[in-house]
């Protein structure tokens, strides 16, 4: 099942620039995986020591935060889109 995943800026020099890659999964879980596959060391920005989403990233299913779902068990189907939203702080 291809799944379209939009790269934020950060991450993109990690995907040769590329705002949007495809990749085939059946889950959130294996999204990641596959990601890592594709261009290492990307599991390690969105996943903490215990294979957990760090707090400061969000992953967005069809525009559903993947946290009141089931998180990486997040079952996904053809034709999805999943964003990935680093967490932005700051100010006085």
């Amino acid at each position: 099942m291809s799944v379209v995943v939009r790269i934020p800026t950060p991450l993109r020099r990690m995907t040769g620039g590329k705002d949007k890659v495809e990749v085939e999964s059946g889950n959130l879980g294996a999204m990641v995986e596959e990601l890592e596959g594709a261009y290492p060391g990307f599991k390690d920005r969105l996943l903490d020591e215990e294979g957990e989403l760090r707090y400061f990233v969000n992953i967005y299913l069809n525009g559903e935060d993947v946290r009141f779902l089931d998180g990486l068990d997040t079952a996904t189907s053809s034709g999805d889109e999943v964003s990935i939203v680093p967490a932005v702080a700051g100010g006085c």
